[in-house]
């Protein structure tokens, strides 16, 4: 009976099948794999490059391209495509084994060699001209992709190689292309890979084995029938070398941190942290915390979690949302809690006009509240990270009466905030006896408040393996400033970061990373974070940019997507509808409905299984789709207004705020894994990049 590998390519193809061939293309493998002679049913093509690719029939139409040994029954699943286009496909492609790291790498080489030519050309201004030759062979890129790469003079001209050569080596020569140094790319790119002992280039079954990331393992027809019926969501399987030795290192010294850009896999990482924590340990019930920033996302978490531990693992861990864990200590401790909003607060806060109760609300959440403040000299010491207006000695005087007798007025009625739950639930913990939990595992951390992380530091002793925490300065949404180590965390020498995206498309990426703009983003320590070296490791069509006369034209044109996208088979709860604001995501959901689209809001319990899900950008925080629709981001809806400082007020600020919504829009943008459109009416936001 052969053993099989399936790359993660062939995955996320089958994916993109009509569920008819998806079924048949299931129960061929199936058929496949039950075999004891497998390779009698895989058929040669002539004139090929490599002849252990082969070709498997699924219908007269359709075929699988495998890559089979010359001796040993391990065979991988590369490619699902039509008769002809897999045809092509295989007789252009040649099978290697990297000299450094012993992963298998797969090329274009009819293109590589056209590309190349006989001479290499002479450029003005090589792109890696500050990288010699012994550098690159040392970091595992061969003397053809390295011939290539001498010819190349900007990022583009590497863009456009990348589906040519080996995946790992353009992660390197992107790394070193886009800002990393030789050793960093040593450090985060090769070293992770690099296997034990020697490696033989003639064993490509062990070479299959070490490409963790891109191919999986399986054992036996029933996993592969698993495997291939979710296609979608057991991505979470391929483990990176980065990732599974950032998730399964035995032990930190401390504290420690992954960051990296949306859809490199840092919640994968954390939940896979969690397995190694409580794997083959004799923990009491409840006794290692995975938590995140809200509710919903504390929920997917709790759903993967189910899938990656046994019930023993799972009694050992629990799974909470940072306010729902707080609201829970301090009712224990106070009863009913009453929390109060926004507006009730800032009507508290309204004065003579000197500062706006707006003004107010974020001076006594981002620096009185963030710095845990009780006295007028705490105040004039206290940091002000993040706030744009400075303020004297005196205006601050001016303003901690107003500040003081708001927070006494809110403790004399009762009266509640999250963040004020975060800050009591913290000293209520940290007066207990002993810390509530071994281990604290936390995602999302990029929108935490200064409070909340006070509460976090509070669950666990200070230690080995004490928190271990994953995020994205880059997709802060909520305005939250913090240095870890002024609550407590010091993750020197133990931060490390992702830079593959494994859910968008580089298309899409490429797109959406120039909504950022040029303005720094500050990182979790009182720091600058760098995207340097992000890219994705995938490839397919391009972002749609849609402009609309009117709302009513841009709702009639965003159906007529919607229904295309079911006809390529995307279901419709793989589809997601993202506005700014609830109201504009609801009315954009009624003139569907108007063209017979079914919608229902992403935080619905129980949504119709077929409808088209519909969110605010703020909503889409963590998680992922097929296709995502950002609707409405016109000059006169995006940024929202109301959100933005006036410049006149405060420029500085400003700058803040709008950087806040280009990082919203990121976020929105970049929960797409196939198909992204961009839609609005009139003029466009100047947030939205050109098409150009």
């Amino acid at each position: 009976m052969p053993q099989l590998a399936v790359t993660v390519e062939f995955l996320g193809e089958l994916a993109k099948l009509q569920p008819p061939v998806r079924k048949q293309t299931v129960e061929a493998l199936t058929k496949f794999a039950e075999h004891t002679h497998a390779g009698m049913h895989l058929e040669k093509l002539a004139n090929m490059r490599d002849d252990r690719v082969r070709t498997i029939r699924i219908t007269d139409y359709w075929r699988g391209v495998v890559l089979a040994p010359v001796s040993g029954d391990r065979y991988t699943l590369l490619r699902v495509m039509g008769h002809d286009e897999a045809a092509e496909w295989a007789r252009r492609r040649v099978f290697s084994i990297n000299e450094v790291s012993g992963v298998l790498e797969v090329r274009d080489i009819a293109m590589i060699e056209k590309m190349s030519g006989d001479e290499i050309p002479v450029v003005a201004d090589p792109l890696l001209a500050h990288v010699d030759d012994g550098d690159l062979a040392r970091l595992g890129v061969d003397d053809q992709v390295r011939r290539l790469a001498r010819t190349l003079n900007d990022d583009l001209a590497l863009e456009a190689v990348e589906p040519f050569i080996p995946a790992n080596q353009y992660e390197v020569l992107y790394g070193l292309a886009t800002g990393m140094t030789v050793e960093q790319v040593w450090a985060d790119v090769v070293a992770p890979r690099i296997p034990e002992g020697p490696i033989d280039q003639d064993d490509i079954v062990a070479a299959v084995e070490r490409t963790q990331g891109r191919i999986a393992l399986v054992d036996g027809p029933a996993e592969l029938v698993e495997l291939l019926d979710k296609p979608l969501s057991l991505w979470r399987i391929f483990l990176h070398p980065a990732q599974e030795e950032l998730a399964y290192r035995p032990s930190y010294t401390g504290s420690a941190q992954v960051t990296g850009g949306p859809g490199t896999g840092k919640t994968v990482v954390a939940l896979h942290r969690v397995k190694h924590l409580v794997t083959g340990r004799e923990l009491p019930p409840r006794s290692v915390l995975l938590t995140s920033f809200s509710r919903g996302l504390a929920e997917a978490l709790e759903r993967d979690l189910e899938a990656l531990l046994d019930t023993d693992e799972r009694r050992a861990v629990a799974v909470l949302n940072v306010d729902r864990w707080a609201l829970g200590v301090v009712r224990a401790e106070h009863g009913t809690v009453t929390i109060v909003d926004d507006e009730q607060l800032r009507e508290r806060l309204a004065g003579d006009g000197t500062f706006t109760p707006a003004f107010l609300l974020e001076e006594w959440r981002q620096v009185v509240l963030a710095n845990d403040v009780h006295t007028l000299e705490g105040y004039l010491a206290a940091p002000r990270r993040g706030r744009g207006r400075g303020l004297t000695r005196r205006q601050k005087q001016q303003i901690w009466p107003r500040i003081g007798s708001f927070t006494d007025d809110l403790r004399r009625d009762g009266l509640w905030t999250f963040l004020t739950v975060a800050d009591e639930a913290a000293r209520l913990v940290a007066a207990r006896p002993s810390p509530p939990f071994r281990h604290v595992v936390v995602d999302e951390i990029q929108d935490l408040h200064p409070a909340q992380w006070r509460l976090l530091r509070a669950a666990t002793p200070p230690g080995a393996d004490d928190l271990f925490l994953t995020g994205d300065p880059h997709q802060r949404i909520y305005g939250n400033h913090v240095s870890l180590r002024r609550v407590g965390i010091d993750v020197r020498g133990r931060a490390a970061q992702l830079r593959i995206n494994y859910r968008t498309t580089a298309e899409i990426l490429r797109w959406s990373m120039r909504i950022l703009g040029a303005s720094a983003v500050a990182d979790l320590d009182e720091g600058v974070d760098s995207l340097a070296g992000y890219h994705s490791a995938l490839n397919g069509a391009e972002p749609e940019i849609a402009p609309a006369a009117n709302a009513a034209r841009e709702a009639e044109d965003l159906a007529l997507a919607i229904e295309q996208w079911r006809e390529d088979g995307v279901a419709g709860a793989d589809i997601v509808v993202v506005a700014r604001t609830f109201p504009h995501a609801r009315a954009m959901a009624k003139e569907l409905g108007v063209h017979g689209i079914e919608t229902a809001e992403l935080r619905d319990s129980s949504p119709p299984a077929d409808a088209v899900r519909i969110s605010t950008m703020h909503g889409m925080k963590g998680l992922e789709f097929r296709c995502v629709a950002v609707v409405g981001v016109g000059k006169r809806s995006f940024p929202l207004q109301k959100a933005v400082t006036p410049v006149a007020d405060d420029p500085v600020r400003h700058a803040l705020d709008v950087q806040q919504e280009r990082c919203l829009l990121f976020v929105a943008c970049t929960r797409a894994r196939e198909r992204l459109r961009v839609s609005w009416s009139g003029a466009a936001s100047d947030l939205v990049p050109s098409t150009t």
